[in-house]
């Protein structure tokens, strides 16, 4: 886990739950700016589970590995069901659905990362 990348994710989520919940207050549907931020943010969460990969593949084991290979393949999914639930959503709810996962992203993240930080990787 490098946690640059992992402060670029946290960023990124917050960027997209802040428009979610900006469509919410609005009462509008998601639109192109939640699906680019959405890409950006799952782009980021993809280099950071190759990163992830390389060094596990490389021997590096936290203490709790099936935990953190839970957390890393689903904050990897989150973004993207998200997304999908959000564009099924004919209300103007679809944007608080996309902040929730978001914030989940955003929180599942540093979980991530104290968990990988408890072996001293």
């Amino acid at each position: 886990m490098t946690p640059g990348l992992v402060v670029a994710a946290t960023v990124a989520a917050a960027a997209v739950a802040a428009l979610g919940v900006l469509s919410t207050v609005l009462g509008r549907r998601i639109g192109l700016a939640h699906l680019v931020g959405a890409g950006a943010l799952e782009l980021v969460l993809v280099v950071q589970a190759v990163v992830a990969g390389l060094a596990l593949a490389g021997g590096h084991r936290p203490a709790e590995l099936p935990t953190f290979v839970a957390y890393l393949s689903s904050v990897v999914l989150l973004p993207v069901a998200g997304v999908l639930w959000a564009r099924t959503e004919p209300t103007r709810w679809a944007g608080t659905v996309l902040a929730v996962a978001a914030a989940a992203v955003g929180v599942m993240l540093w979980r991530l990362l104290q968990l990988w930080e408890a072996t001293g990787g």
